[in-house]
């Protein structure tokens, strides 16, 4: 093991930690040395995906699937207290040679100190700046949804929810070959993110139908009722919203059954089966990463606070609608 600086590495890291429904807290914790092929990680930045956050805030998780839905590097179970997150951003402080230095996106909590394995880490290219690489594990998701679907030359798309993953989806859909590309939901101010990436937008009730692939994001019932009739004959309806407790009622005797359709969940806890064969995870979040070096995806940091403050902030975000990824900052070791 290598130590990039002449100061002492730290021996104590501070974890944002969810105590129970809607409150959370920093908490102390020991750091261990890093052994042979680990990383000592200084976070540069977290990001806050609000809809997966929200659930855990709230202790909404349900406990059918509570092991499934383990993030990476969480200690405690759901409903909590549990440490949870999944968009890190860092410089490799100590560790193996190779690593020293490096910028590196990790699935790890919000916590500004972390020893994990070099394996577990995700170099972030000199083009992509440490800010936006937080977005590294949503646009995971929409390239994991891509690789499911796999849209085709001429195809006609529509993505049903224009919040962060169904906007990061859009993004990376307007550089595809398609024939028709749609960005729908029921927020009228979403037309302003559409133009924004140059494709089009409508409101449900304007949204054209007989498509090839719909993506639905909106984690609503209505959404994807939509989604539903917006599907063309014998076509596909990605699922990628987390309804976690949320029941789900849709009139499976209408568009679903009459015209042949399928709903096919997207999770990331597997690659996606056209490519589980040949990708690996961590190739997917190597991919996910490189495609964020299209400044575009600056449109979904949209808003900022400083890691000591992540509690009361967190509280306050989660209870309002709107935005897309919040930005943790933190802080220099002298400052």
């Amino acid at each position: 093991m290598t130590i990039s600086e002449e100061r002492t590495a730290p021996n104590e890291a501070t974890a944002y930690w969810v105590t129970r429904s809607g409150h959370g807290e920093l908490r102390p914790e020991a750091l261990p040395t890093p052994q042979q092929d680990e990383a000592l990680v200084r976070t540069l930045y977290s990001g806050v995906s609000r809809g997966t956050e929200r659930v855990v805030h709230e202790g909404r998780v349900p406990p059918r699937v509570a092991e499934r839905m383990h993030a990476p590097h969480q200690e405690g179970d759901f409903p909590g207290p549990v440490k949870y997150g999944y968009l890190n951003v860092g410089v490799v402080e100590a560790g193996p040679q190779e690593w020293l230095g490096k910028t590196v996106f990790s699935l790890h909590p919000h916590q500004d100190y972390y020893v994990v394995p070099t394996s577990q880490l995700t170099a972030v290219p000199t083009e992509v700046p440490a800010r936006r690489a937080v977005l590294t594990g949503i646009v995971e998701v929409a390239v994991n949804a891509l690789w499911e679907a796999g849209p085709r030359l001429g195809d006609r798309v529509a993505v049903v929810g224009g919040g962060l993953v169904g906007g990061a989806l859009a993004t990376l859909l307007r550089k595809y070959p398609l024939g028709r590309l749609q960005l729908v939901d029921a927020d009228p101010a979403k037309q302003e993110l559409a133009q924004t990436l140059g494709i089009d937008f409508a409101e449900p009730h304007e949204a054209k139908n007989d498509c090839d692939i719909v993506f639905h994001c909106s984690a609503t019932d209505a959404g994807l009722k939509l989604s539903l009739q917006l599907a063309g004959d014998d076509s596909d309806v990605i699922e990628l919203s987390w309804f976690a407790d949320k029941e789900v009622t849709l009139p499976l005797g209408e568009d679903f059954h009459a015209r042949r359709l399928t709903i096919r969940s997207s999770q990331v806890g597997e690659v996606a089966m056209p490519r589980r064969h040949r990708r690996t995870t961590a190739q997917r979040l190597e991919t996910a990463v490189a495609a964020l070096e299209d400044p575009l995806f600056d449109t979904f940091l949209t808003s900022e606070c400083v890691f000591r403050n992540l509690p009361g902030t967190l509280a306050d975000l989660l209870e309002k609608p709107g935005g897309f990824c919040h930005v943790v900052a933190y802080p220099k070791p002298e400052e």
